[in-house]
């Protein structure tokens, strides 16, 4: 059995005095839970995160890392300083880092591997646009991410990431695919991961859904056989609509 999983991705949110507020709001519900539970802050949060979850079941992730050790990289944080700060867990490749901040599959396979190699869990992101979902090209162009993504990755070290599927047209627009929809790309994901690897690996590997998760539709997704939990955006930003979808990942 995959442990599921549900990490809250508070994006460019919290303060660290509201970041340490929200996660005493979620512990109860963390320590009860069968599922691990994950927030993503931050980097100015994080000390304050990891500080606030001590003693719970709490895990923290940052939303980024650089793939170089040191160096003159402005505005950029190391793996080292993630470790440094108490971080376990990373994003990388996250839809809005791409569009935005110029983040590529080569880039998200070279922090993977960093992340890795640091001994930090990478949560790492997949997902296509509205366009390329009506262009019918869905399973390929996730297909070439997951390839690209654990390029010169061994199984060891594969079974060891989480991956993300965030439907990129489901995201901050109030749109989920639908449960059925959610688990057919999970499960290509995980065939495409078998193909790289093996049937075993890829039946270790966590694939979490990161599509406008929330209270009123997480039970749903959650029940589904290759959905293993969920990168929550703005429900994870509420204390009780987190705690709800927390009880739901059994």
């Amino acid at each position: 059995m995959r442990t599921k999983v549900i990490a809250g991705n508070w994006k460019m949110n919290n303060t660290p005095a509201e970041g340490a507020e929200l996660i005493n709001n979620i512990k109860a519900a963390a320590d009860a839970a069968k599922c691990e539970v994950v927030v993503c802050a931050p980097f100015i949060a994080l000390p304050a995160a990891v500080n606030a979850a001590k003693g719970s079941r709490i895990g923290v992730a940052a939303q980024n890392l650089h793939f170089e050790d040191k160096g003159a990289f402005t505005g950029e944080v190391s793996a080292d300083m993630l470790n440094a700060a108490g971080v376990k867990y990373v994003v990388i490749g996250h839809s809005e880092r791409r569009e935005y901040f110029a983040e590529t599959d080569e880039t998200v396979n070279k922090k993977t591997i960093k992340a890795l190699e640091k001994g930090i869990t990478p949560i790492v992101c997949c997902g296509e646009t509205l366009e390329q979902r009506e262009n019918g090209i869905t399973f390929d162009w996730i297909s070439m991410q997951i390839k690209l993504a654990m390029k010169n990755i061994t199984a060891a070290d594969a079974v060891k990431v989480i991956i993300a599927y965030e439907p990129i047209w489901a995201i901050g627009t109030g749109k989920t695919a639908t449960d059925e929809q959610a688990n057919e790309v999970c499960a290509a994901i995980r065939k495409s991961l078998a193909a790289i690897y093996d049937e075993t690996t890829a039946q270790n590997i966590r694939i979490l859904y990161g599509g406008s998760m929330n209270a009123k539709n997480a039970e749903g997704l959650l029940a589904q056989p290759d959905i293993d939990g969920g990168l929550i955006g703005g429900a994870s930003l509420k204390a009780d609509d987190f705690n709800t979808i927390i009880k739901f990942a059994l």
